[in-house]
């Protein structure tokens, strides 16, 4: 452990650093494991440890909103910084800088006597100075053992006057809350007594296994799957499987359901059943197990969004097929309405989430019209949210049909009555789920006003591609890619009709609708209150203009559903990297964009070919999606250990 004996001092150890450092104040006395939460928390490179315990002078007040922190010394505050704080490495030089500042506003630059502020946090390819026994914190248990620091005067004590100044030059803080376990800031040798009492009074391991479930989670998670897969965390981490073999174990699970629906007959769906629940609490399991041995990445992360997708896309595969097999025409018609409903739903969730936090951020912006629609719906949810485990509250969270509903529906219909309810019912809430949060998103979004996609890389995340980009720009991106949207599903139907009449359908039919998907390209800032639906827009419109491109070509409904589901893992690999401010795919070029594979599908029916391009253009793209997640997770981070630079 480092210690500075001012804010001076710290400035210059921080420019030393070359990882993240976790920074506290000699007033907290804490469990050890608040310290390695804070330092492994997933959530965001520089995280804030924020409490509940009313403030006292010299510690500031912050205001946090979906857990981030939007103001620091706020007068509606909704916690008190809690004096220790993990800094990402980005943002160093902000927290040297605030050091700095910060000493030459305090009297002499001094911090309180004794007090310990730098801990660097291991990470690899950092050097640790004097790590502790604690896994992924530095010293964590030195300020548990201090005593009372900065807290006792008018002004800002010192550690506090550094997140307020990283608050100030705008760095992105997100929140890390206390549960269950203890942490305090002191002024006292009676508070730290008092404090150190109530740490050892709670057992830290059971504390931590139970932290491992989410705070809040939806009804059938909760009272399904919670309540016992605690047991199965503990177990998997007794014997030393990962979180990574747990997902793997969840898949097959996942596929051995799919098979087993598509094979038919009571027994076999049962069956079924059982393993996709059982799929399910795995799925609940690694992230569980990730949060109790604390072992987090990029990788970790991104898998699990992958997989989750996979899994649920190749169980309406399985439904579809048995469906099929059962006497229905249109099994596979289902399946790929139901996968291409669930991948434009989470497309809104996304962009929705991420203008949700750009307000968040905003909070002038959003107060300006509380009065409006929008503003009594915001704080009506806010209302719900809070009255944690009342009927508004379940209701709330079951509406909106999110995973575990999902799974609980597909199996419970599925063994008693049959892939093809299952798929219907899904479909049912689901499109009800989507005109619910659809219809109560919009209203809300026109009420915070905030142009969400000016602060992403917006050609990328629509997945443009160069031809997309070199077409004229819109002002008005959104009625261009709504149009965009009908023009696809008019074709689709047109299709539809044609083929059920023994017709075909004239390739200008397609070359029309694909100039109205054309008209979608757009360069301009997405800056209306509703743009951030663009990008599920097109999504929509380039599914279904490639379903209704393969049914006018007459090709097999299971290769359209494959060609489809692998379109939807290139855009979750988007989606999740956005989620996460990664960047670009390595390969990401290489998949044409979506004007580009519309423009090749619609050549390919004008020419009468269409199995053959969509069979081609299936393995191409899969082909391209593994080298890329090789490139992105394997090559590239050993090169980049070995000293090689990175291409691009």
């Amino acid at each position: 452990m480092r210690v500075a004996a001012d804010l001076t001092e710290l400035a210059d150890l921080v420019a030393d650093a070359t990882g993240p450092v976790l920074v506290s104040g000699a007033d907290l006395v804490a469990h050890t494991a608040v310290l390695r939460h804070l330092a492994t928390s997933p959530v965001g490179p520089t995280v804030a440890l924020v409490l509940t315990d009313p403030p006292a002078p010299g510690q500031a007040t912050v205001r946090e909103e979906r857990g981030q922190v939007v103001e620091v010394g706020a007068a509606d505050a909704s916690g008190v910084f809690g004096g220790a704080l993990r800094v990402g490495a980005a943002d160093l030089p902000a927290l040297a800088d605030a050091a700095r500042r910060a000493a030459g506003s305090a009297p002499g630059g001094a911090c309180a006597p004794d007090a310990r502020l730098v801990e660097p946090v291991p990470a690899p390819g950092v050097s640790a100075v004097d790590v502790a026994s604690a896994p992924g914190v530095a010293a964590a248990d030195a300020p548990s053992k201090t005593g009372a620091g900065d807290a006792g005067g008018g002004p800002l004590g010192a550690v506090d006057r550094l997140v307020a100044g990283l608050a100030a030059r705008g760095t992105l803080i997100f929140a890390h809350r206390v549960r269950l376990l203890v942490a305090h800031r002191v002024g006292d040798e009676a508070q730290r007594a008092a404090a150190e009492a109530a740490v050892a009074a709670v057992d830290e391991d059971r504390a931590e296994l139970k932290l491992s479930v989410k705070e809040r989670d939806d009804f059938f998670t909760t009272f399904f799957v919670s309540t016992w897969s605690p047991y199965v965390t503990k177990a998997a981490a007794r014997i030393g499987i990962g979180p990574t073999g747990v997902t793997m174990v969840s898949v097959a699970f996942a596929v051995a359901a799919a098979v087993l629906f598509g094979a038919g007959g009571r027994p076999a769906l049962v069956a079924g059943a059982v393993l996709l629940y059982l799929g399910f609490v795995l799925d609940c399991v690694d992230g569980q197990l990730a949060r109790y041995t604390r072992h987090f990445s990029a990788w970790g992360g991104w898998l699990d969004t992958m997989a989750d997708r996979f899994k649920e896309y190749v169980v309406y595969a399985g439904l579809g097929f048995g469906a099929t097999h059962a006497g229905f025409r249109y099994g596979w018609a289902l399946a790929l309405a139901a996968m291409t409903l669930q991948t434009v739903r989470h497309m809104t969730d996304t962009w929705y989430g991420a203008l949700h936090d750009e307000a968040a951020r905003r909070p002038k912006v959003v107060s300006a019209d509380a009065g409006g629609i929008g503003g009594k719906l915001n704080a009506a949810s806010t209302r719900v949210q809070a009255d944690t485990g009342s009927v508004s509250y379940w209701l709330k969270r079951t509406v909106v049909f999110p995973i575990g509903e999902r799974w609980a529906l597909i199996a419970i219909a599925a063994a008693l009555f049959g892939p093809l309810v299952a798929l219907v019912t899904v479909l049912v809430w689901g499109t009800l789920a989507f005109a619910y949060t659809l219809g109560l998103r919009t209203l809300r979004a026109r009420w915070m006003r905030v142009p969400v996609l000016t602060t992403v890389d917006a050609g990328l995340h629509r997945d443009d591609g160069l031809l997309a980009r070199t077409l004229q720009s819109m002002r008005r991106p959104l009625p261009v890619a709504l149009v965009a949207v009908l023009g696809a599903a008019a074709l689709l139907g047109w299709a539809l009709w044609a083929v059920h009449g023994g017709r075909d359908v004239p390739g200008w039919g397609v070359v029309l609708a694909l100039v109205l998907l054309a008209g979608a390209a757009s360069r301009a800032p997405h800056g209306g209150s509703l743009d951030w639906l663009v990008p599920a827009a097109l999504r929509a419109a380039e599914y279904l203009f490639a379903i209704a491109v393969g049914v006018a070509g007459r090709a097999p409904a299971w290769l359209i559903f494959g060609y489809v589901l692998v379109l939807t893992l290139h855009h979750y690999d988007l989606t999740a990297r956005l989620e996460k401010r990664q960047s670009a795919p390595p390969l990401h070029a290489a998949t044409l964009g979506w004007l580009g594979r519309s423009v090749l599908l619609a050549a390919a029916a004008t020419a009468g070919t269409v199995s053959f391009a969509l069979a081609t253009m299936t393995a191409y793209l899969f082909v391209v999606f593994v080298a890329s997640v090789v490139l992105a997770w394997v090559v590239l981070p050993a090169r980049a250990r070995g000293g090689v630079r990175s291409p691009g």
